[in-house]
């Protein structure tokens, strides 16, 4: 989830941003200081939270923009006013939050908002059917970090669990899918719990570290970036 905070008041910009990661400690956030800053940003943003009354480019106006360029993030307005809410109306506004920011109804406005988002980008419960010695398995594919092989077995580490299975990796490279990428002879990662990359190396956003191979850097980088463009995960490099 990639979550853009724009306001010109920088401690409430810095609030905004702790209850965000009060409420999903996982998620990459961007601050932005004007509508200018947040104009100029090329990265795909699941949910903005902008600030009305901003000096030059206001908020309501930063919106029309965005939707003229065919931003489809959902807009949370932030307001001490509350005239300016029905004006939120021609931009398709999500929700608004009037000043001072109350805890509470941050983290219920939050929470529609983030099950809004992963229903538009399609990450609400994704079956994924795995048969090992007779049995049926179902996973969430959308909760898995990445799959490592060892020796016959597989383990699937997933945000919740790790399982080990009988399967071939082969086999699970295509039945995963395309938000999933072989890194590596002992690895297929998701790539949208990537926090950042090096040469050789993945990090996750739960922490973890995989290898990646260098001879596979270069395919992996353009996949990774083509995944990013269709409105993936927040890129961060090492």
């Amino acid at each position: 989830m990639t979550i853009a905070i724009c306001d010109d008041e920088k401690i409430i910009c810095e609030q905004i941003g702790k209850l965000v990661k009060k409420q999903m400690p996982d998620c990459n956030t961007e601050l932005f200081a004007s509508g200018e800053a947040l104009l100029k940003e090329t990265n795909v943003f699941d949910i903005i939270f902008l600030d009305i009354q901003m000096d030059d480019i206001n908020g309501i106006q930063a919106a029309r923009m965005l939707r003229n360029k065919k931003e489809e993030a959902l807009l949370i307005f932030i307001t001490g006013l509350k005239e300016y809410v029905f004006e939120s109306f021609d931009v398709s506004a999500f929700h608004y939050l009037l000043k001072p920011i109350e805890e509470k109804k941050f983290a219920e406005v939050f929470a529609k908002a983030v099950s809004e988002a992963e229903k538009k980008r399609g990450l609400t419960e994704e079956p994924f059917f795995m048969k090992s010695n007779g049995k049926t398995i179902i996973l969430n594919r959308n909760h898995i970090l990445y799959v490592e092989s060892q020796n016959r077995m597989v383990n699937f580490h997933t945000t919740n669990e790790c399982l080990e299975l009988y399967s071939d990796m082969r086999d699970l490279e295509q039945q995963l899918g395309r938000n999933f990428y072989r890194c590596h002879r002992g690895y297929i990662v998701n790539m949208g719990h990537i926090a950042e990359f090096g040469k050789d190396r993945i990090a996750l956003t739960n922490g973890e570290t995989i290898c990646l191979s260098r001879r596979k850097y270069k395919e992996f980088v353009k996949v990774y970036m083509d995944y990013l463009k269709k409105g993936g995960a927040l890129l961060g490099s090492f």
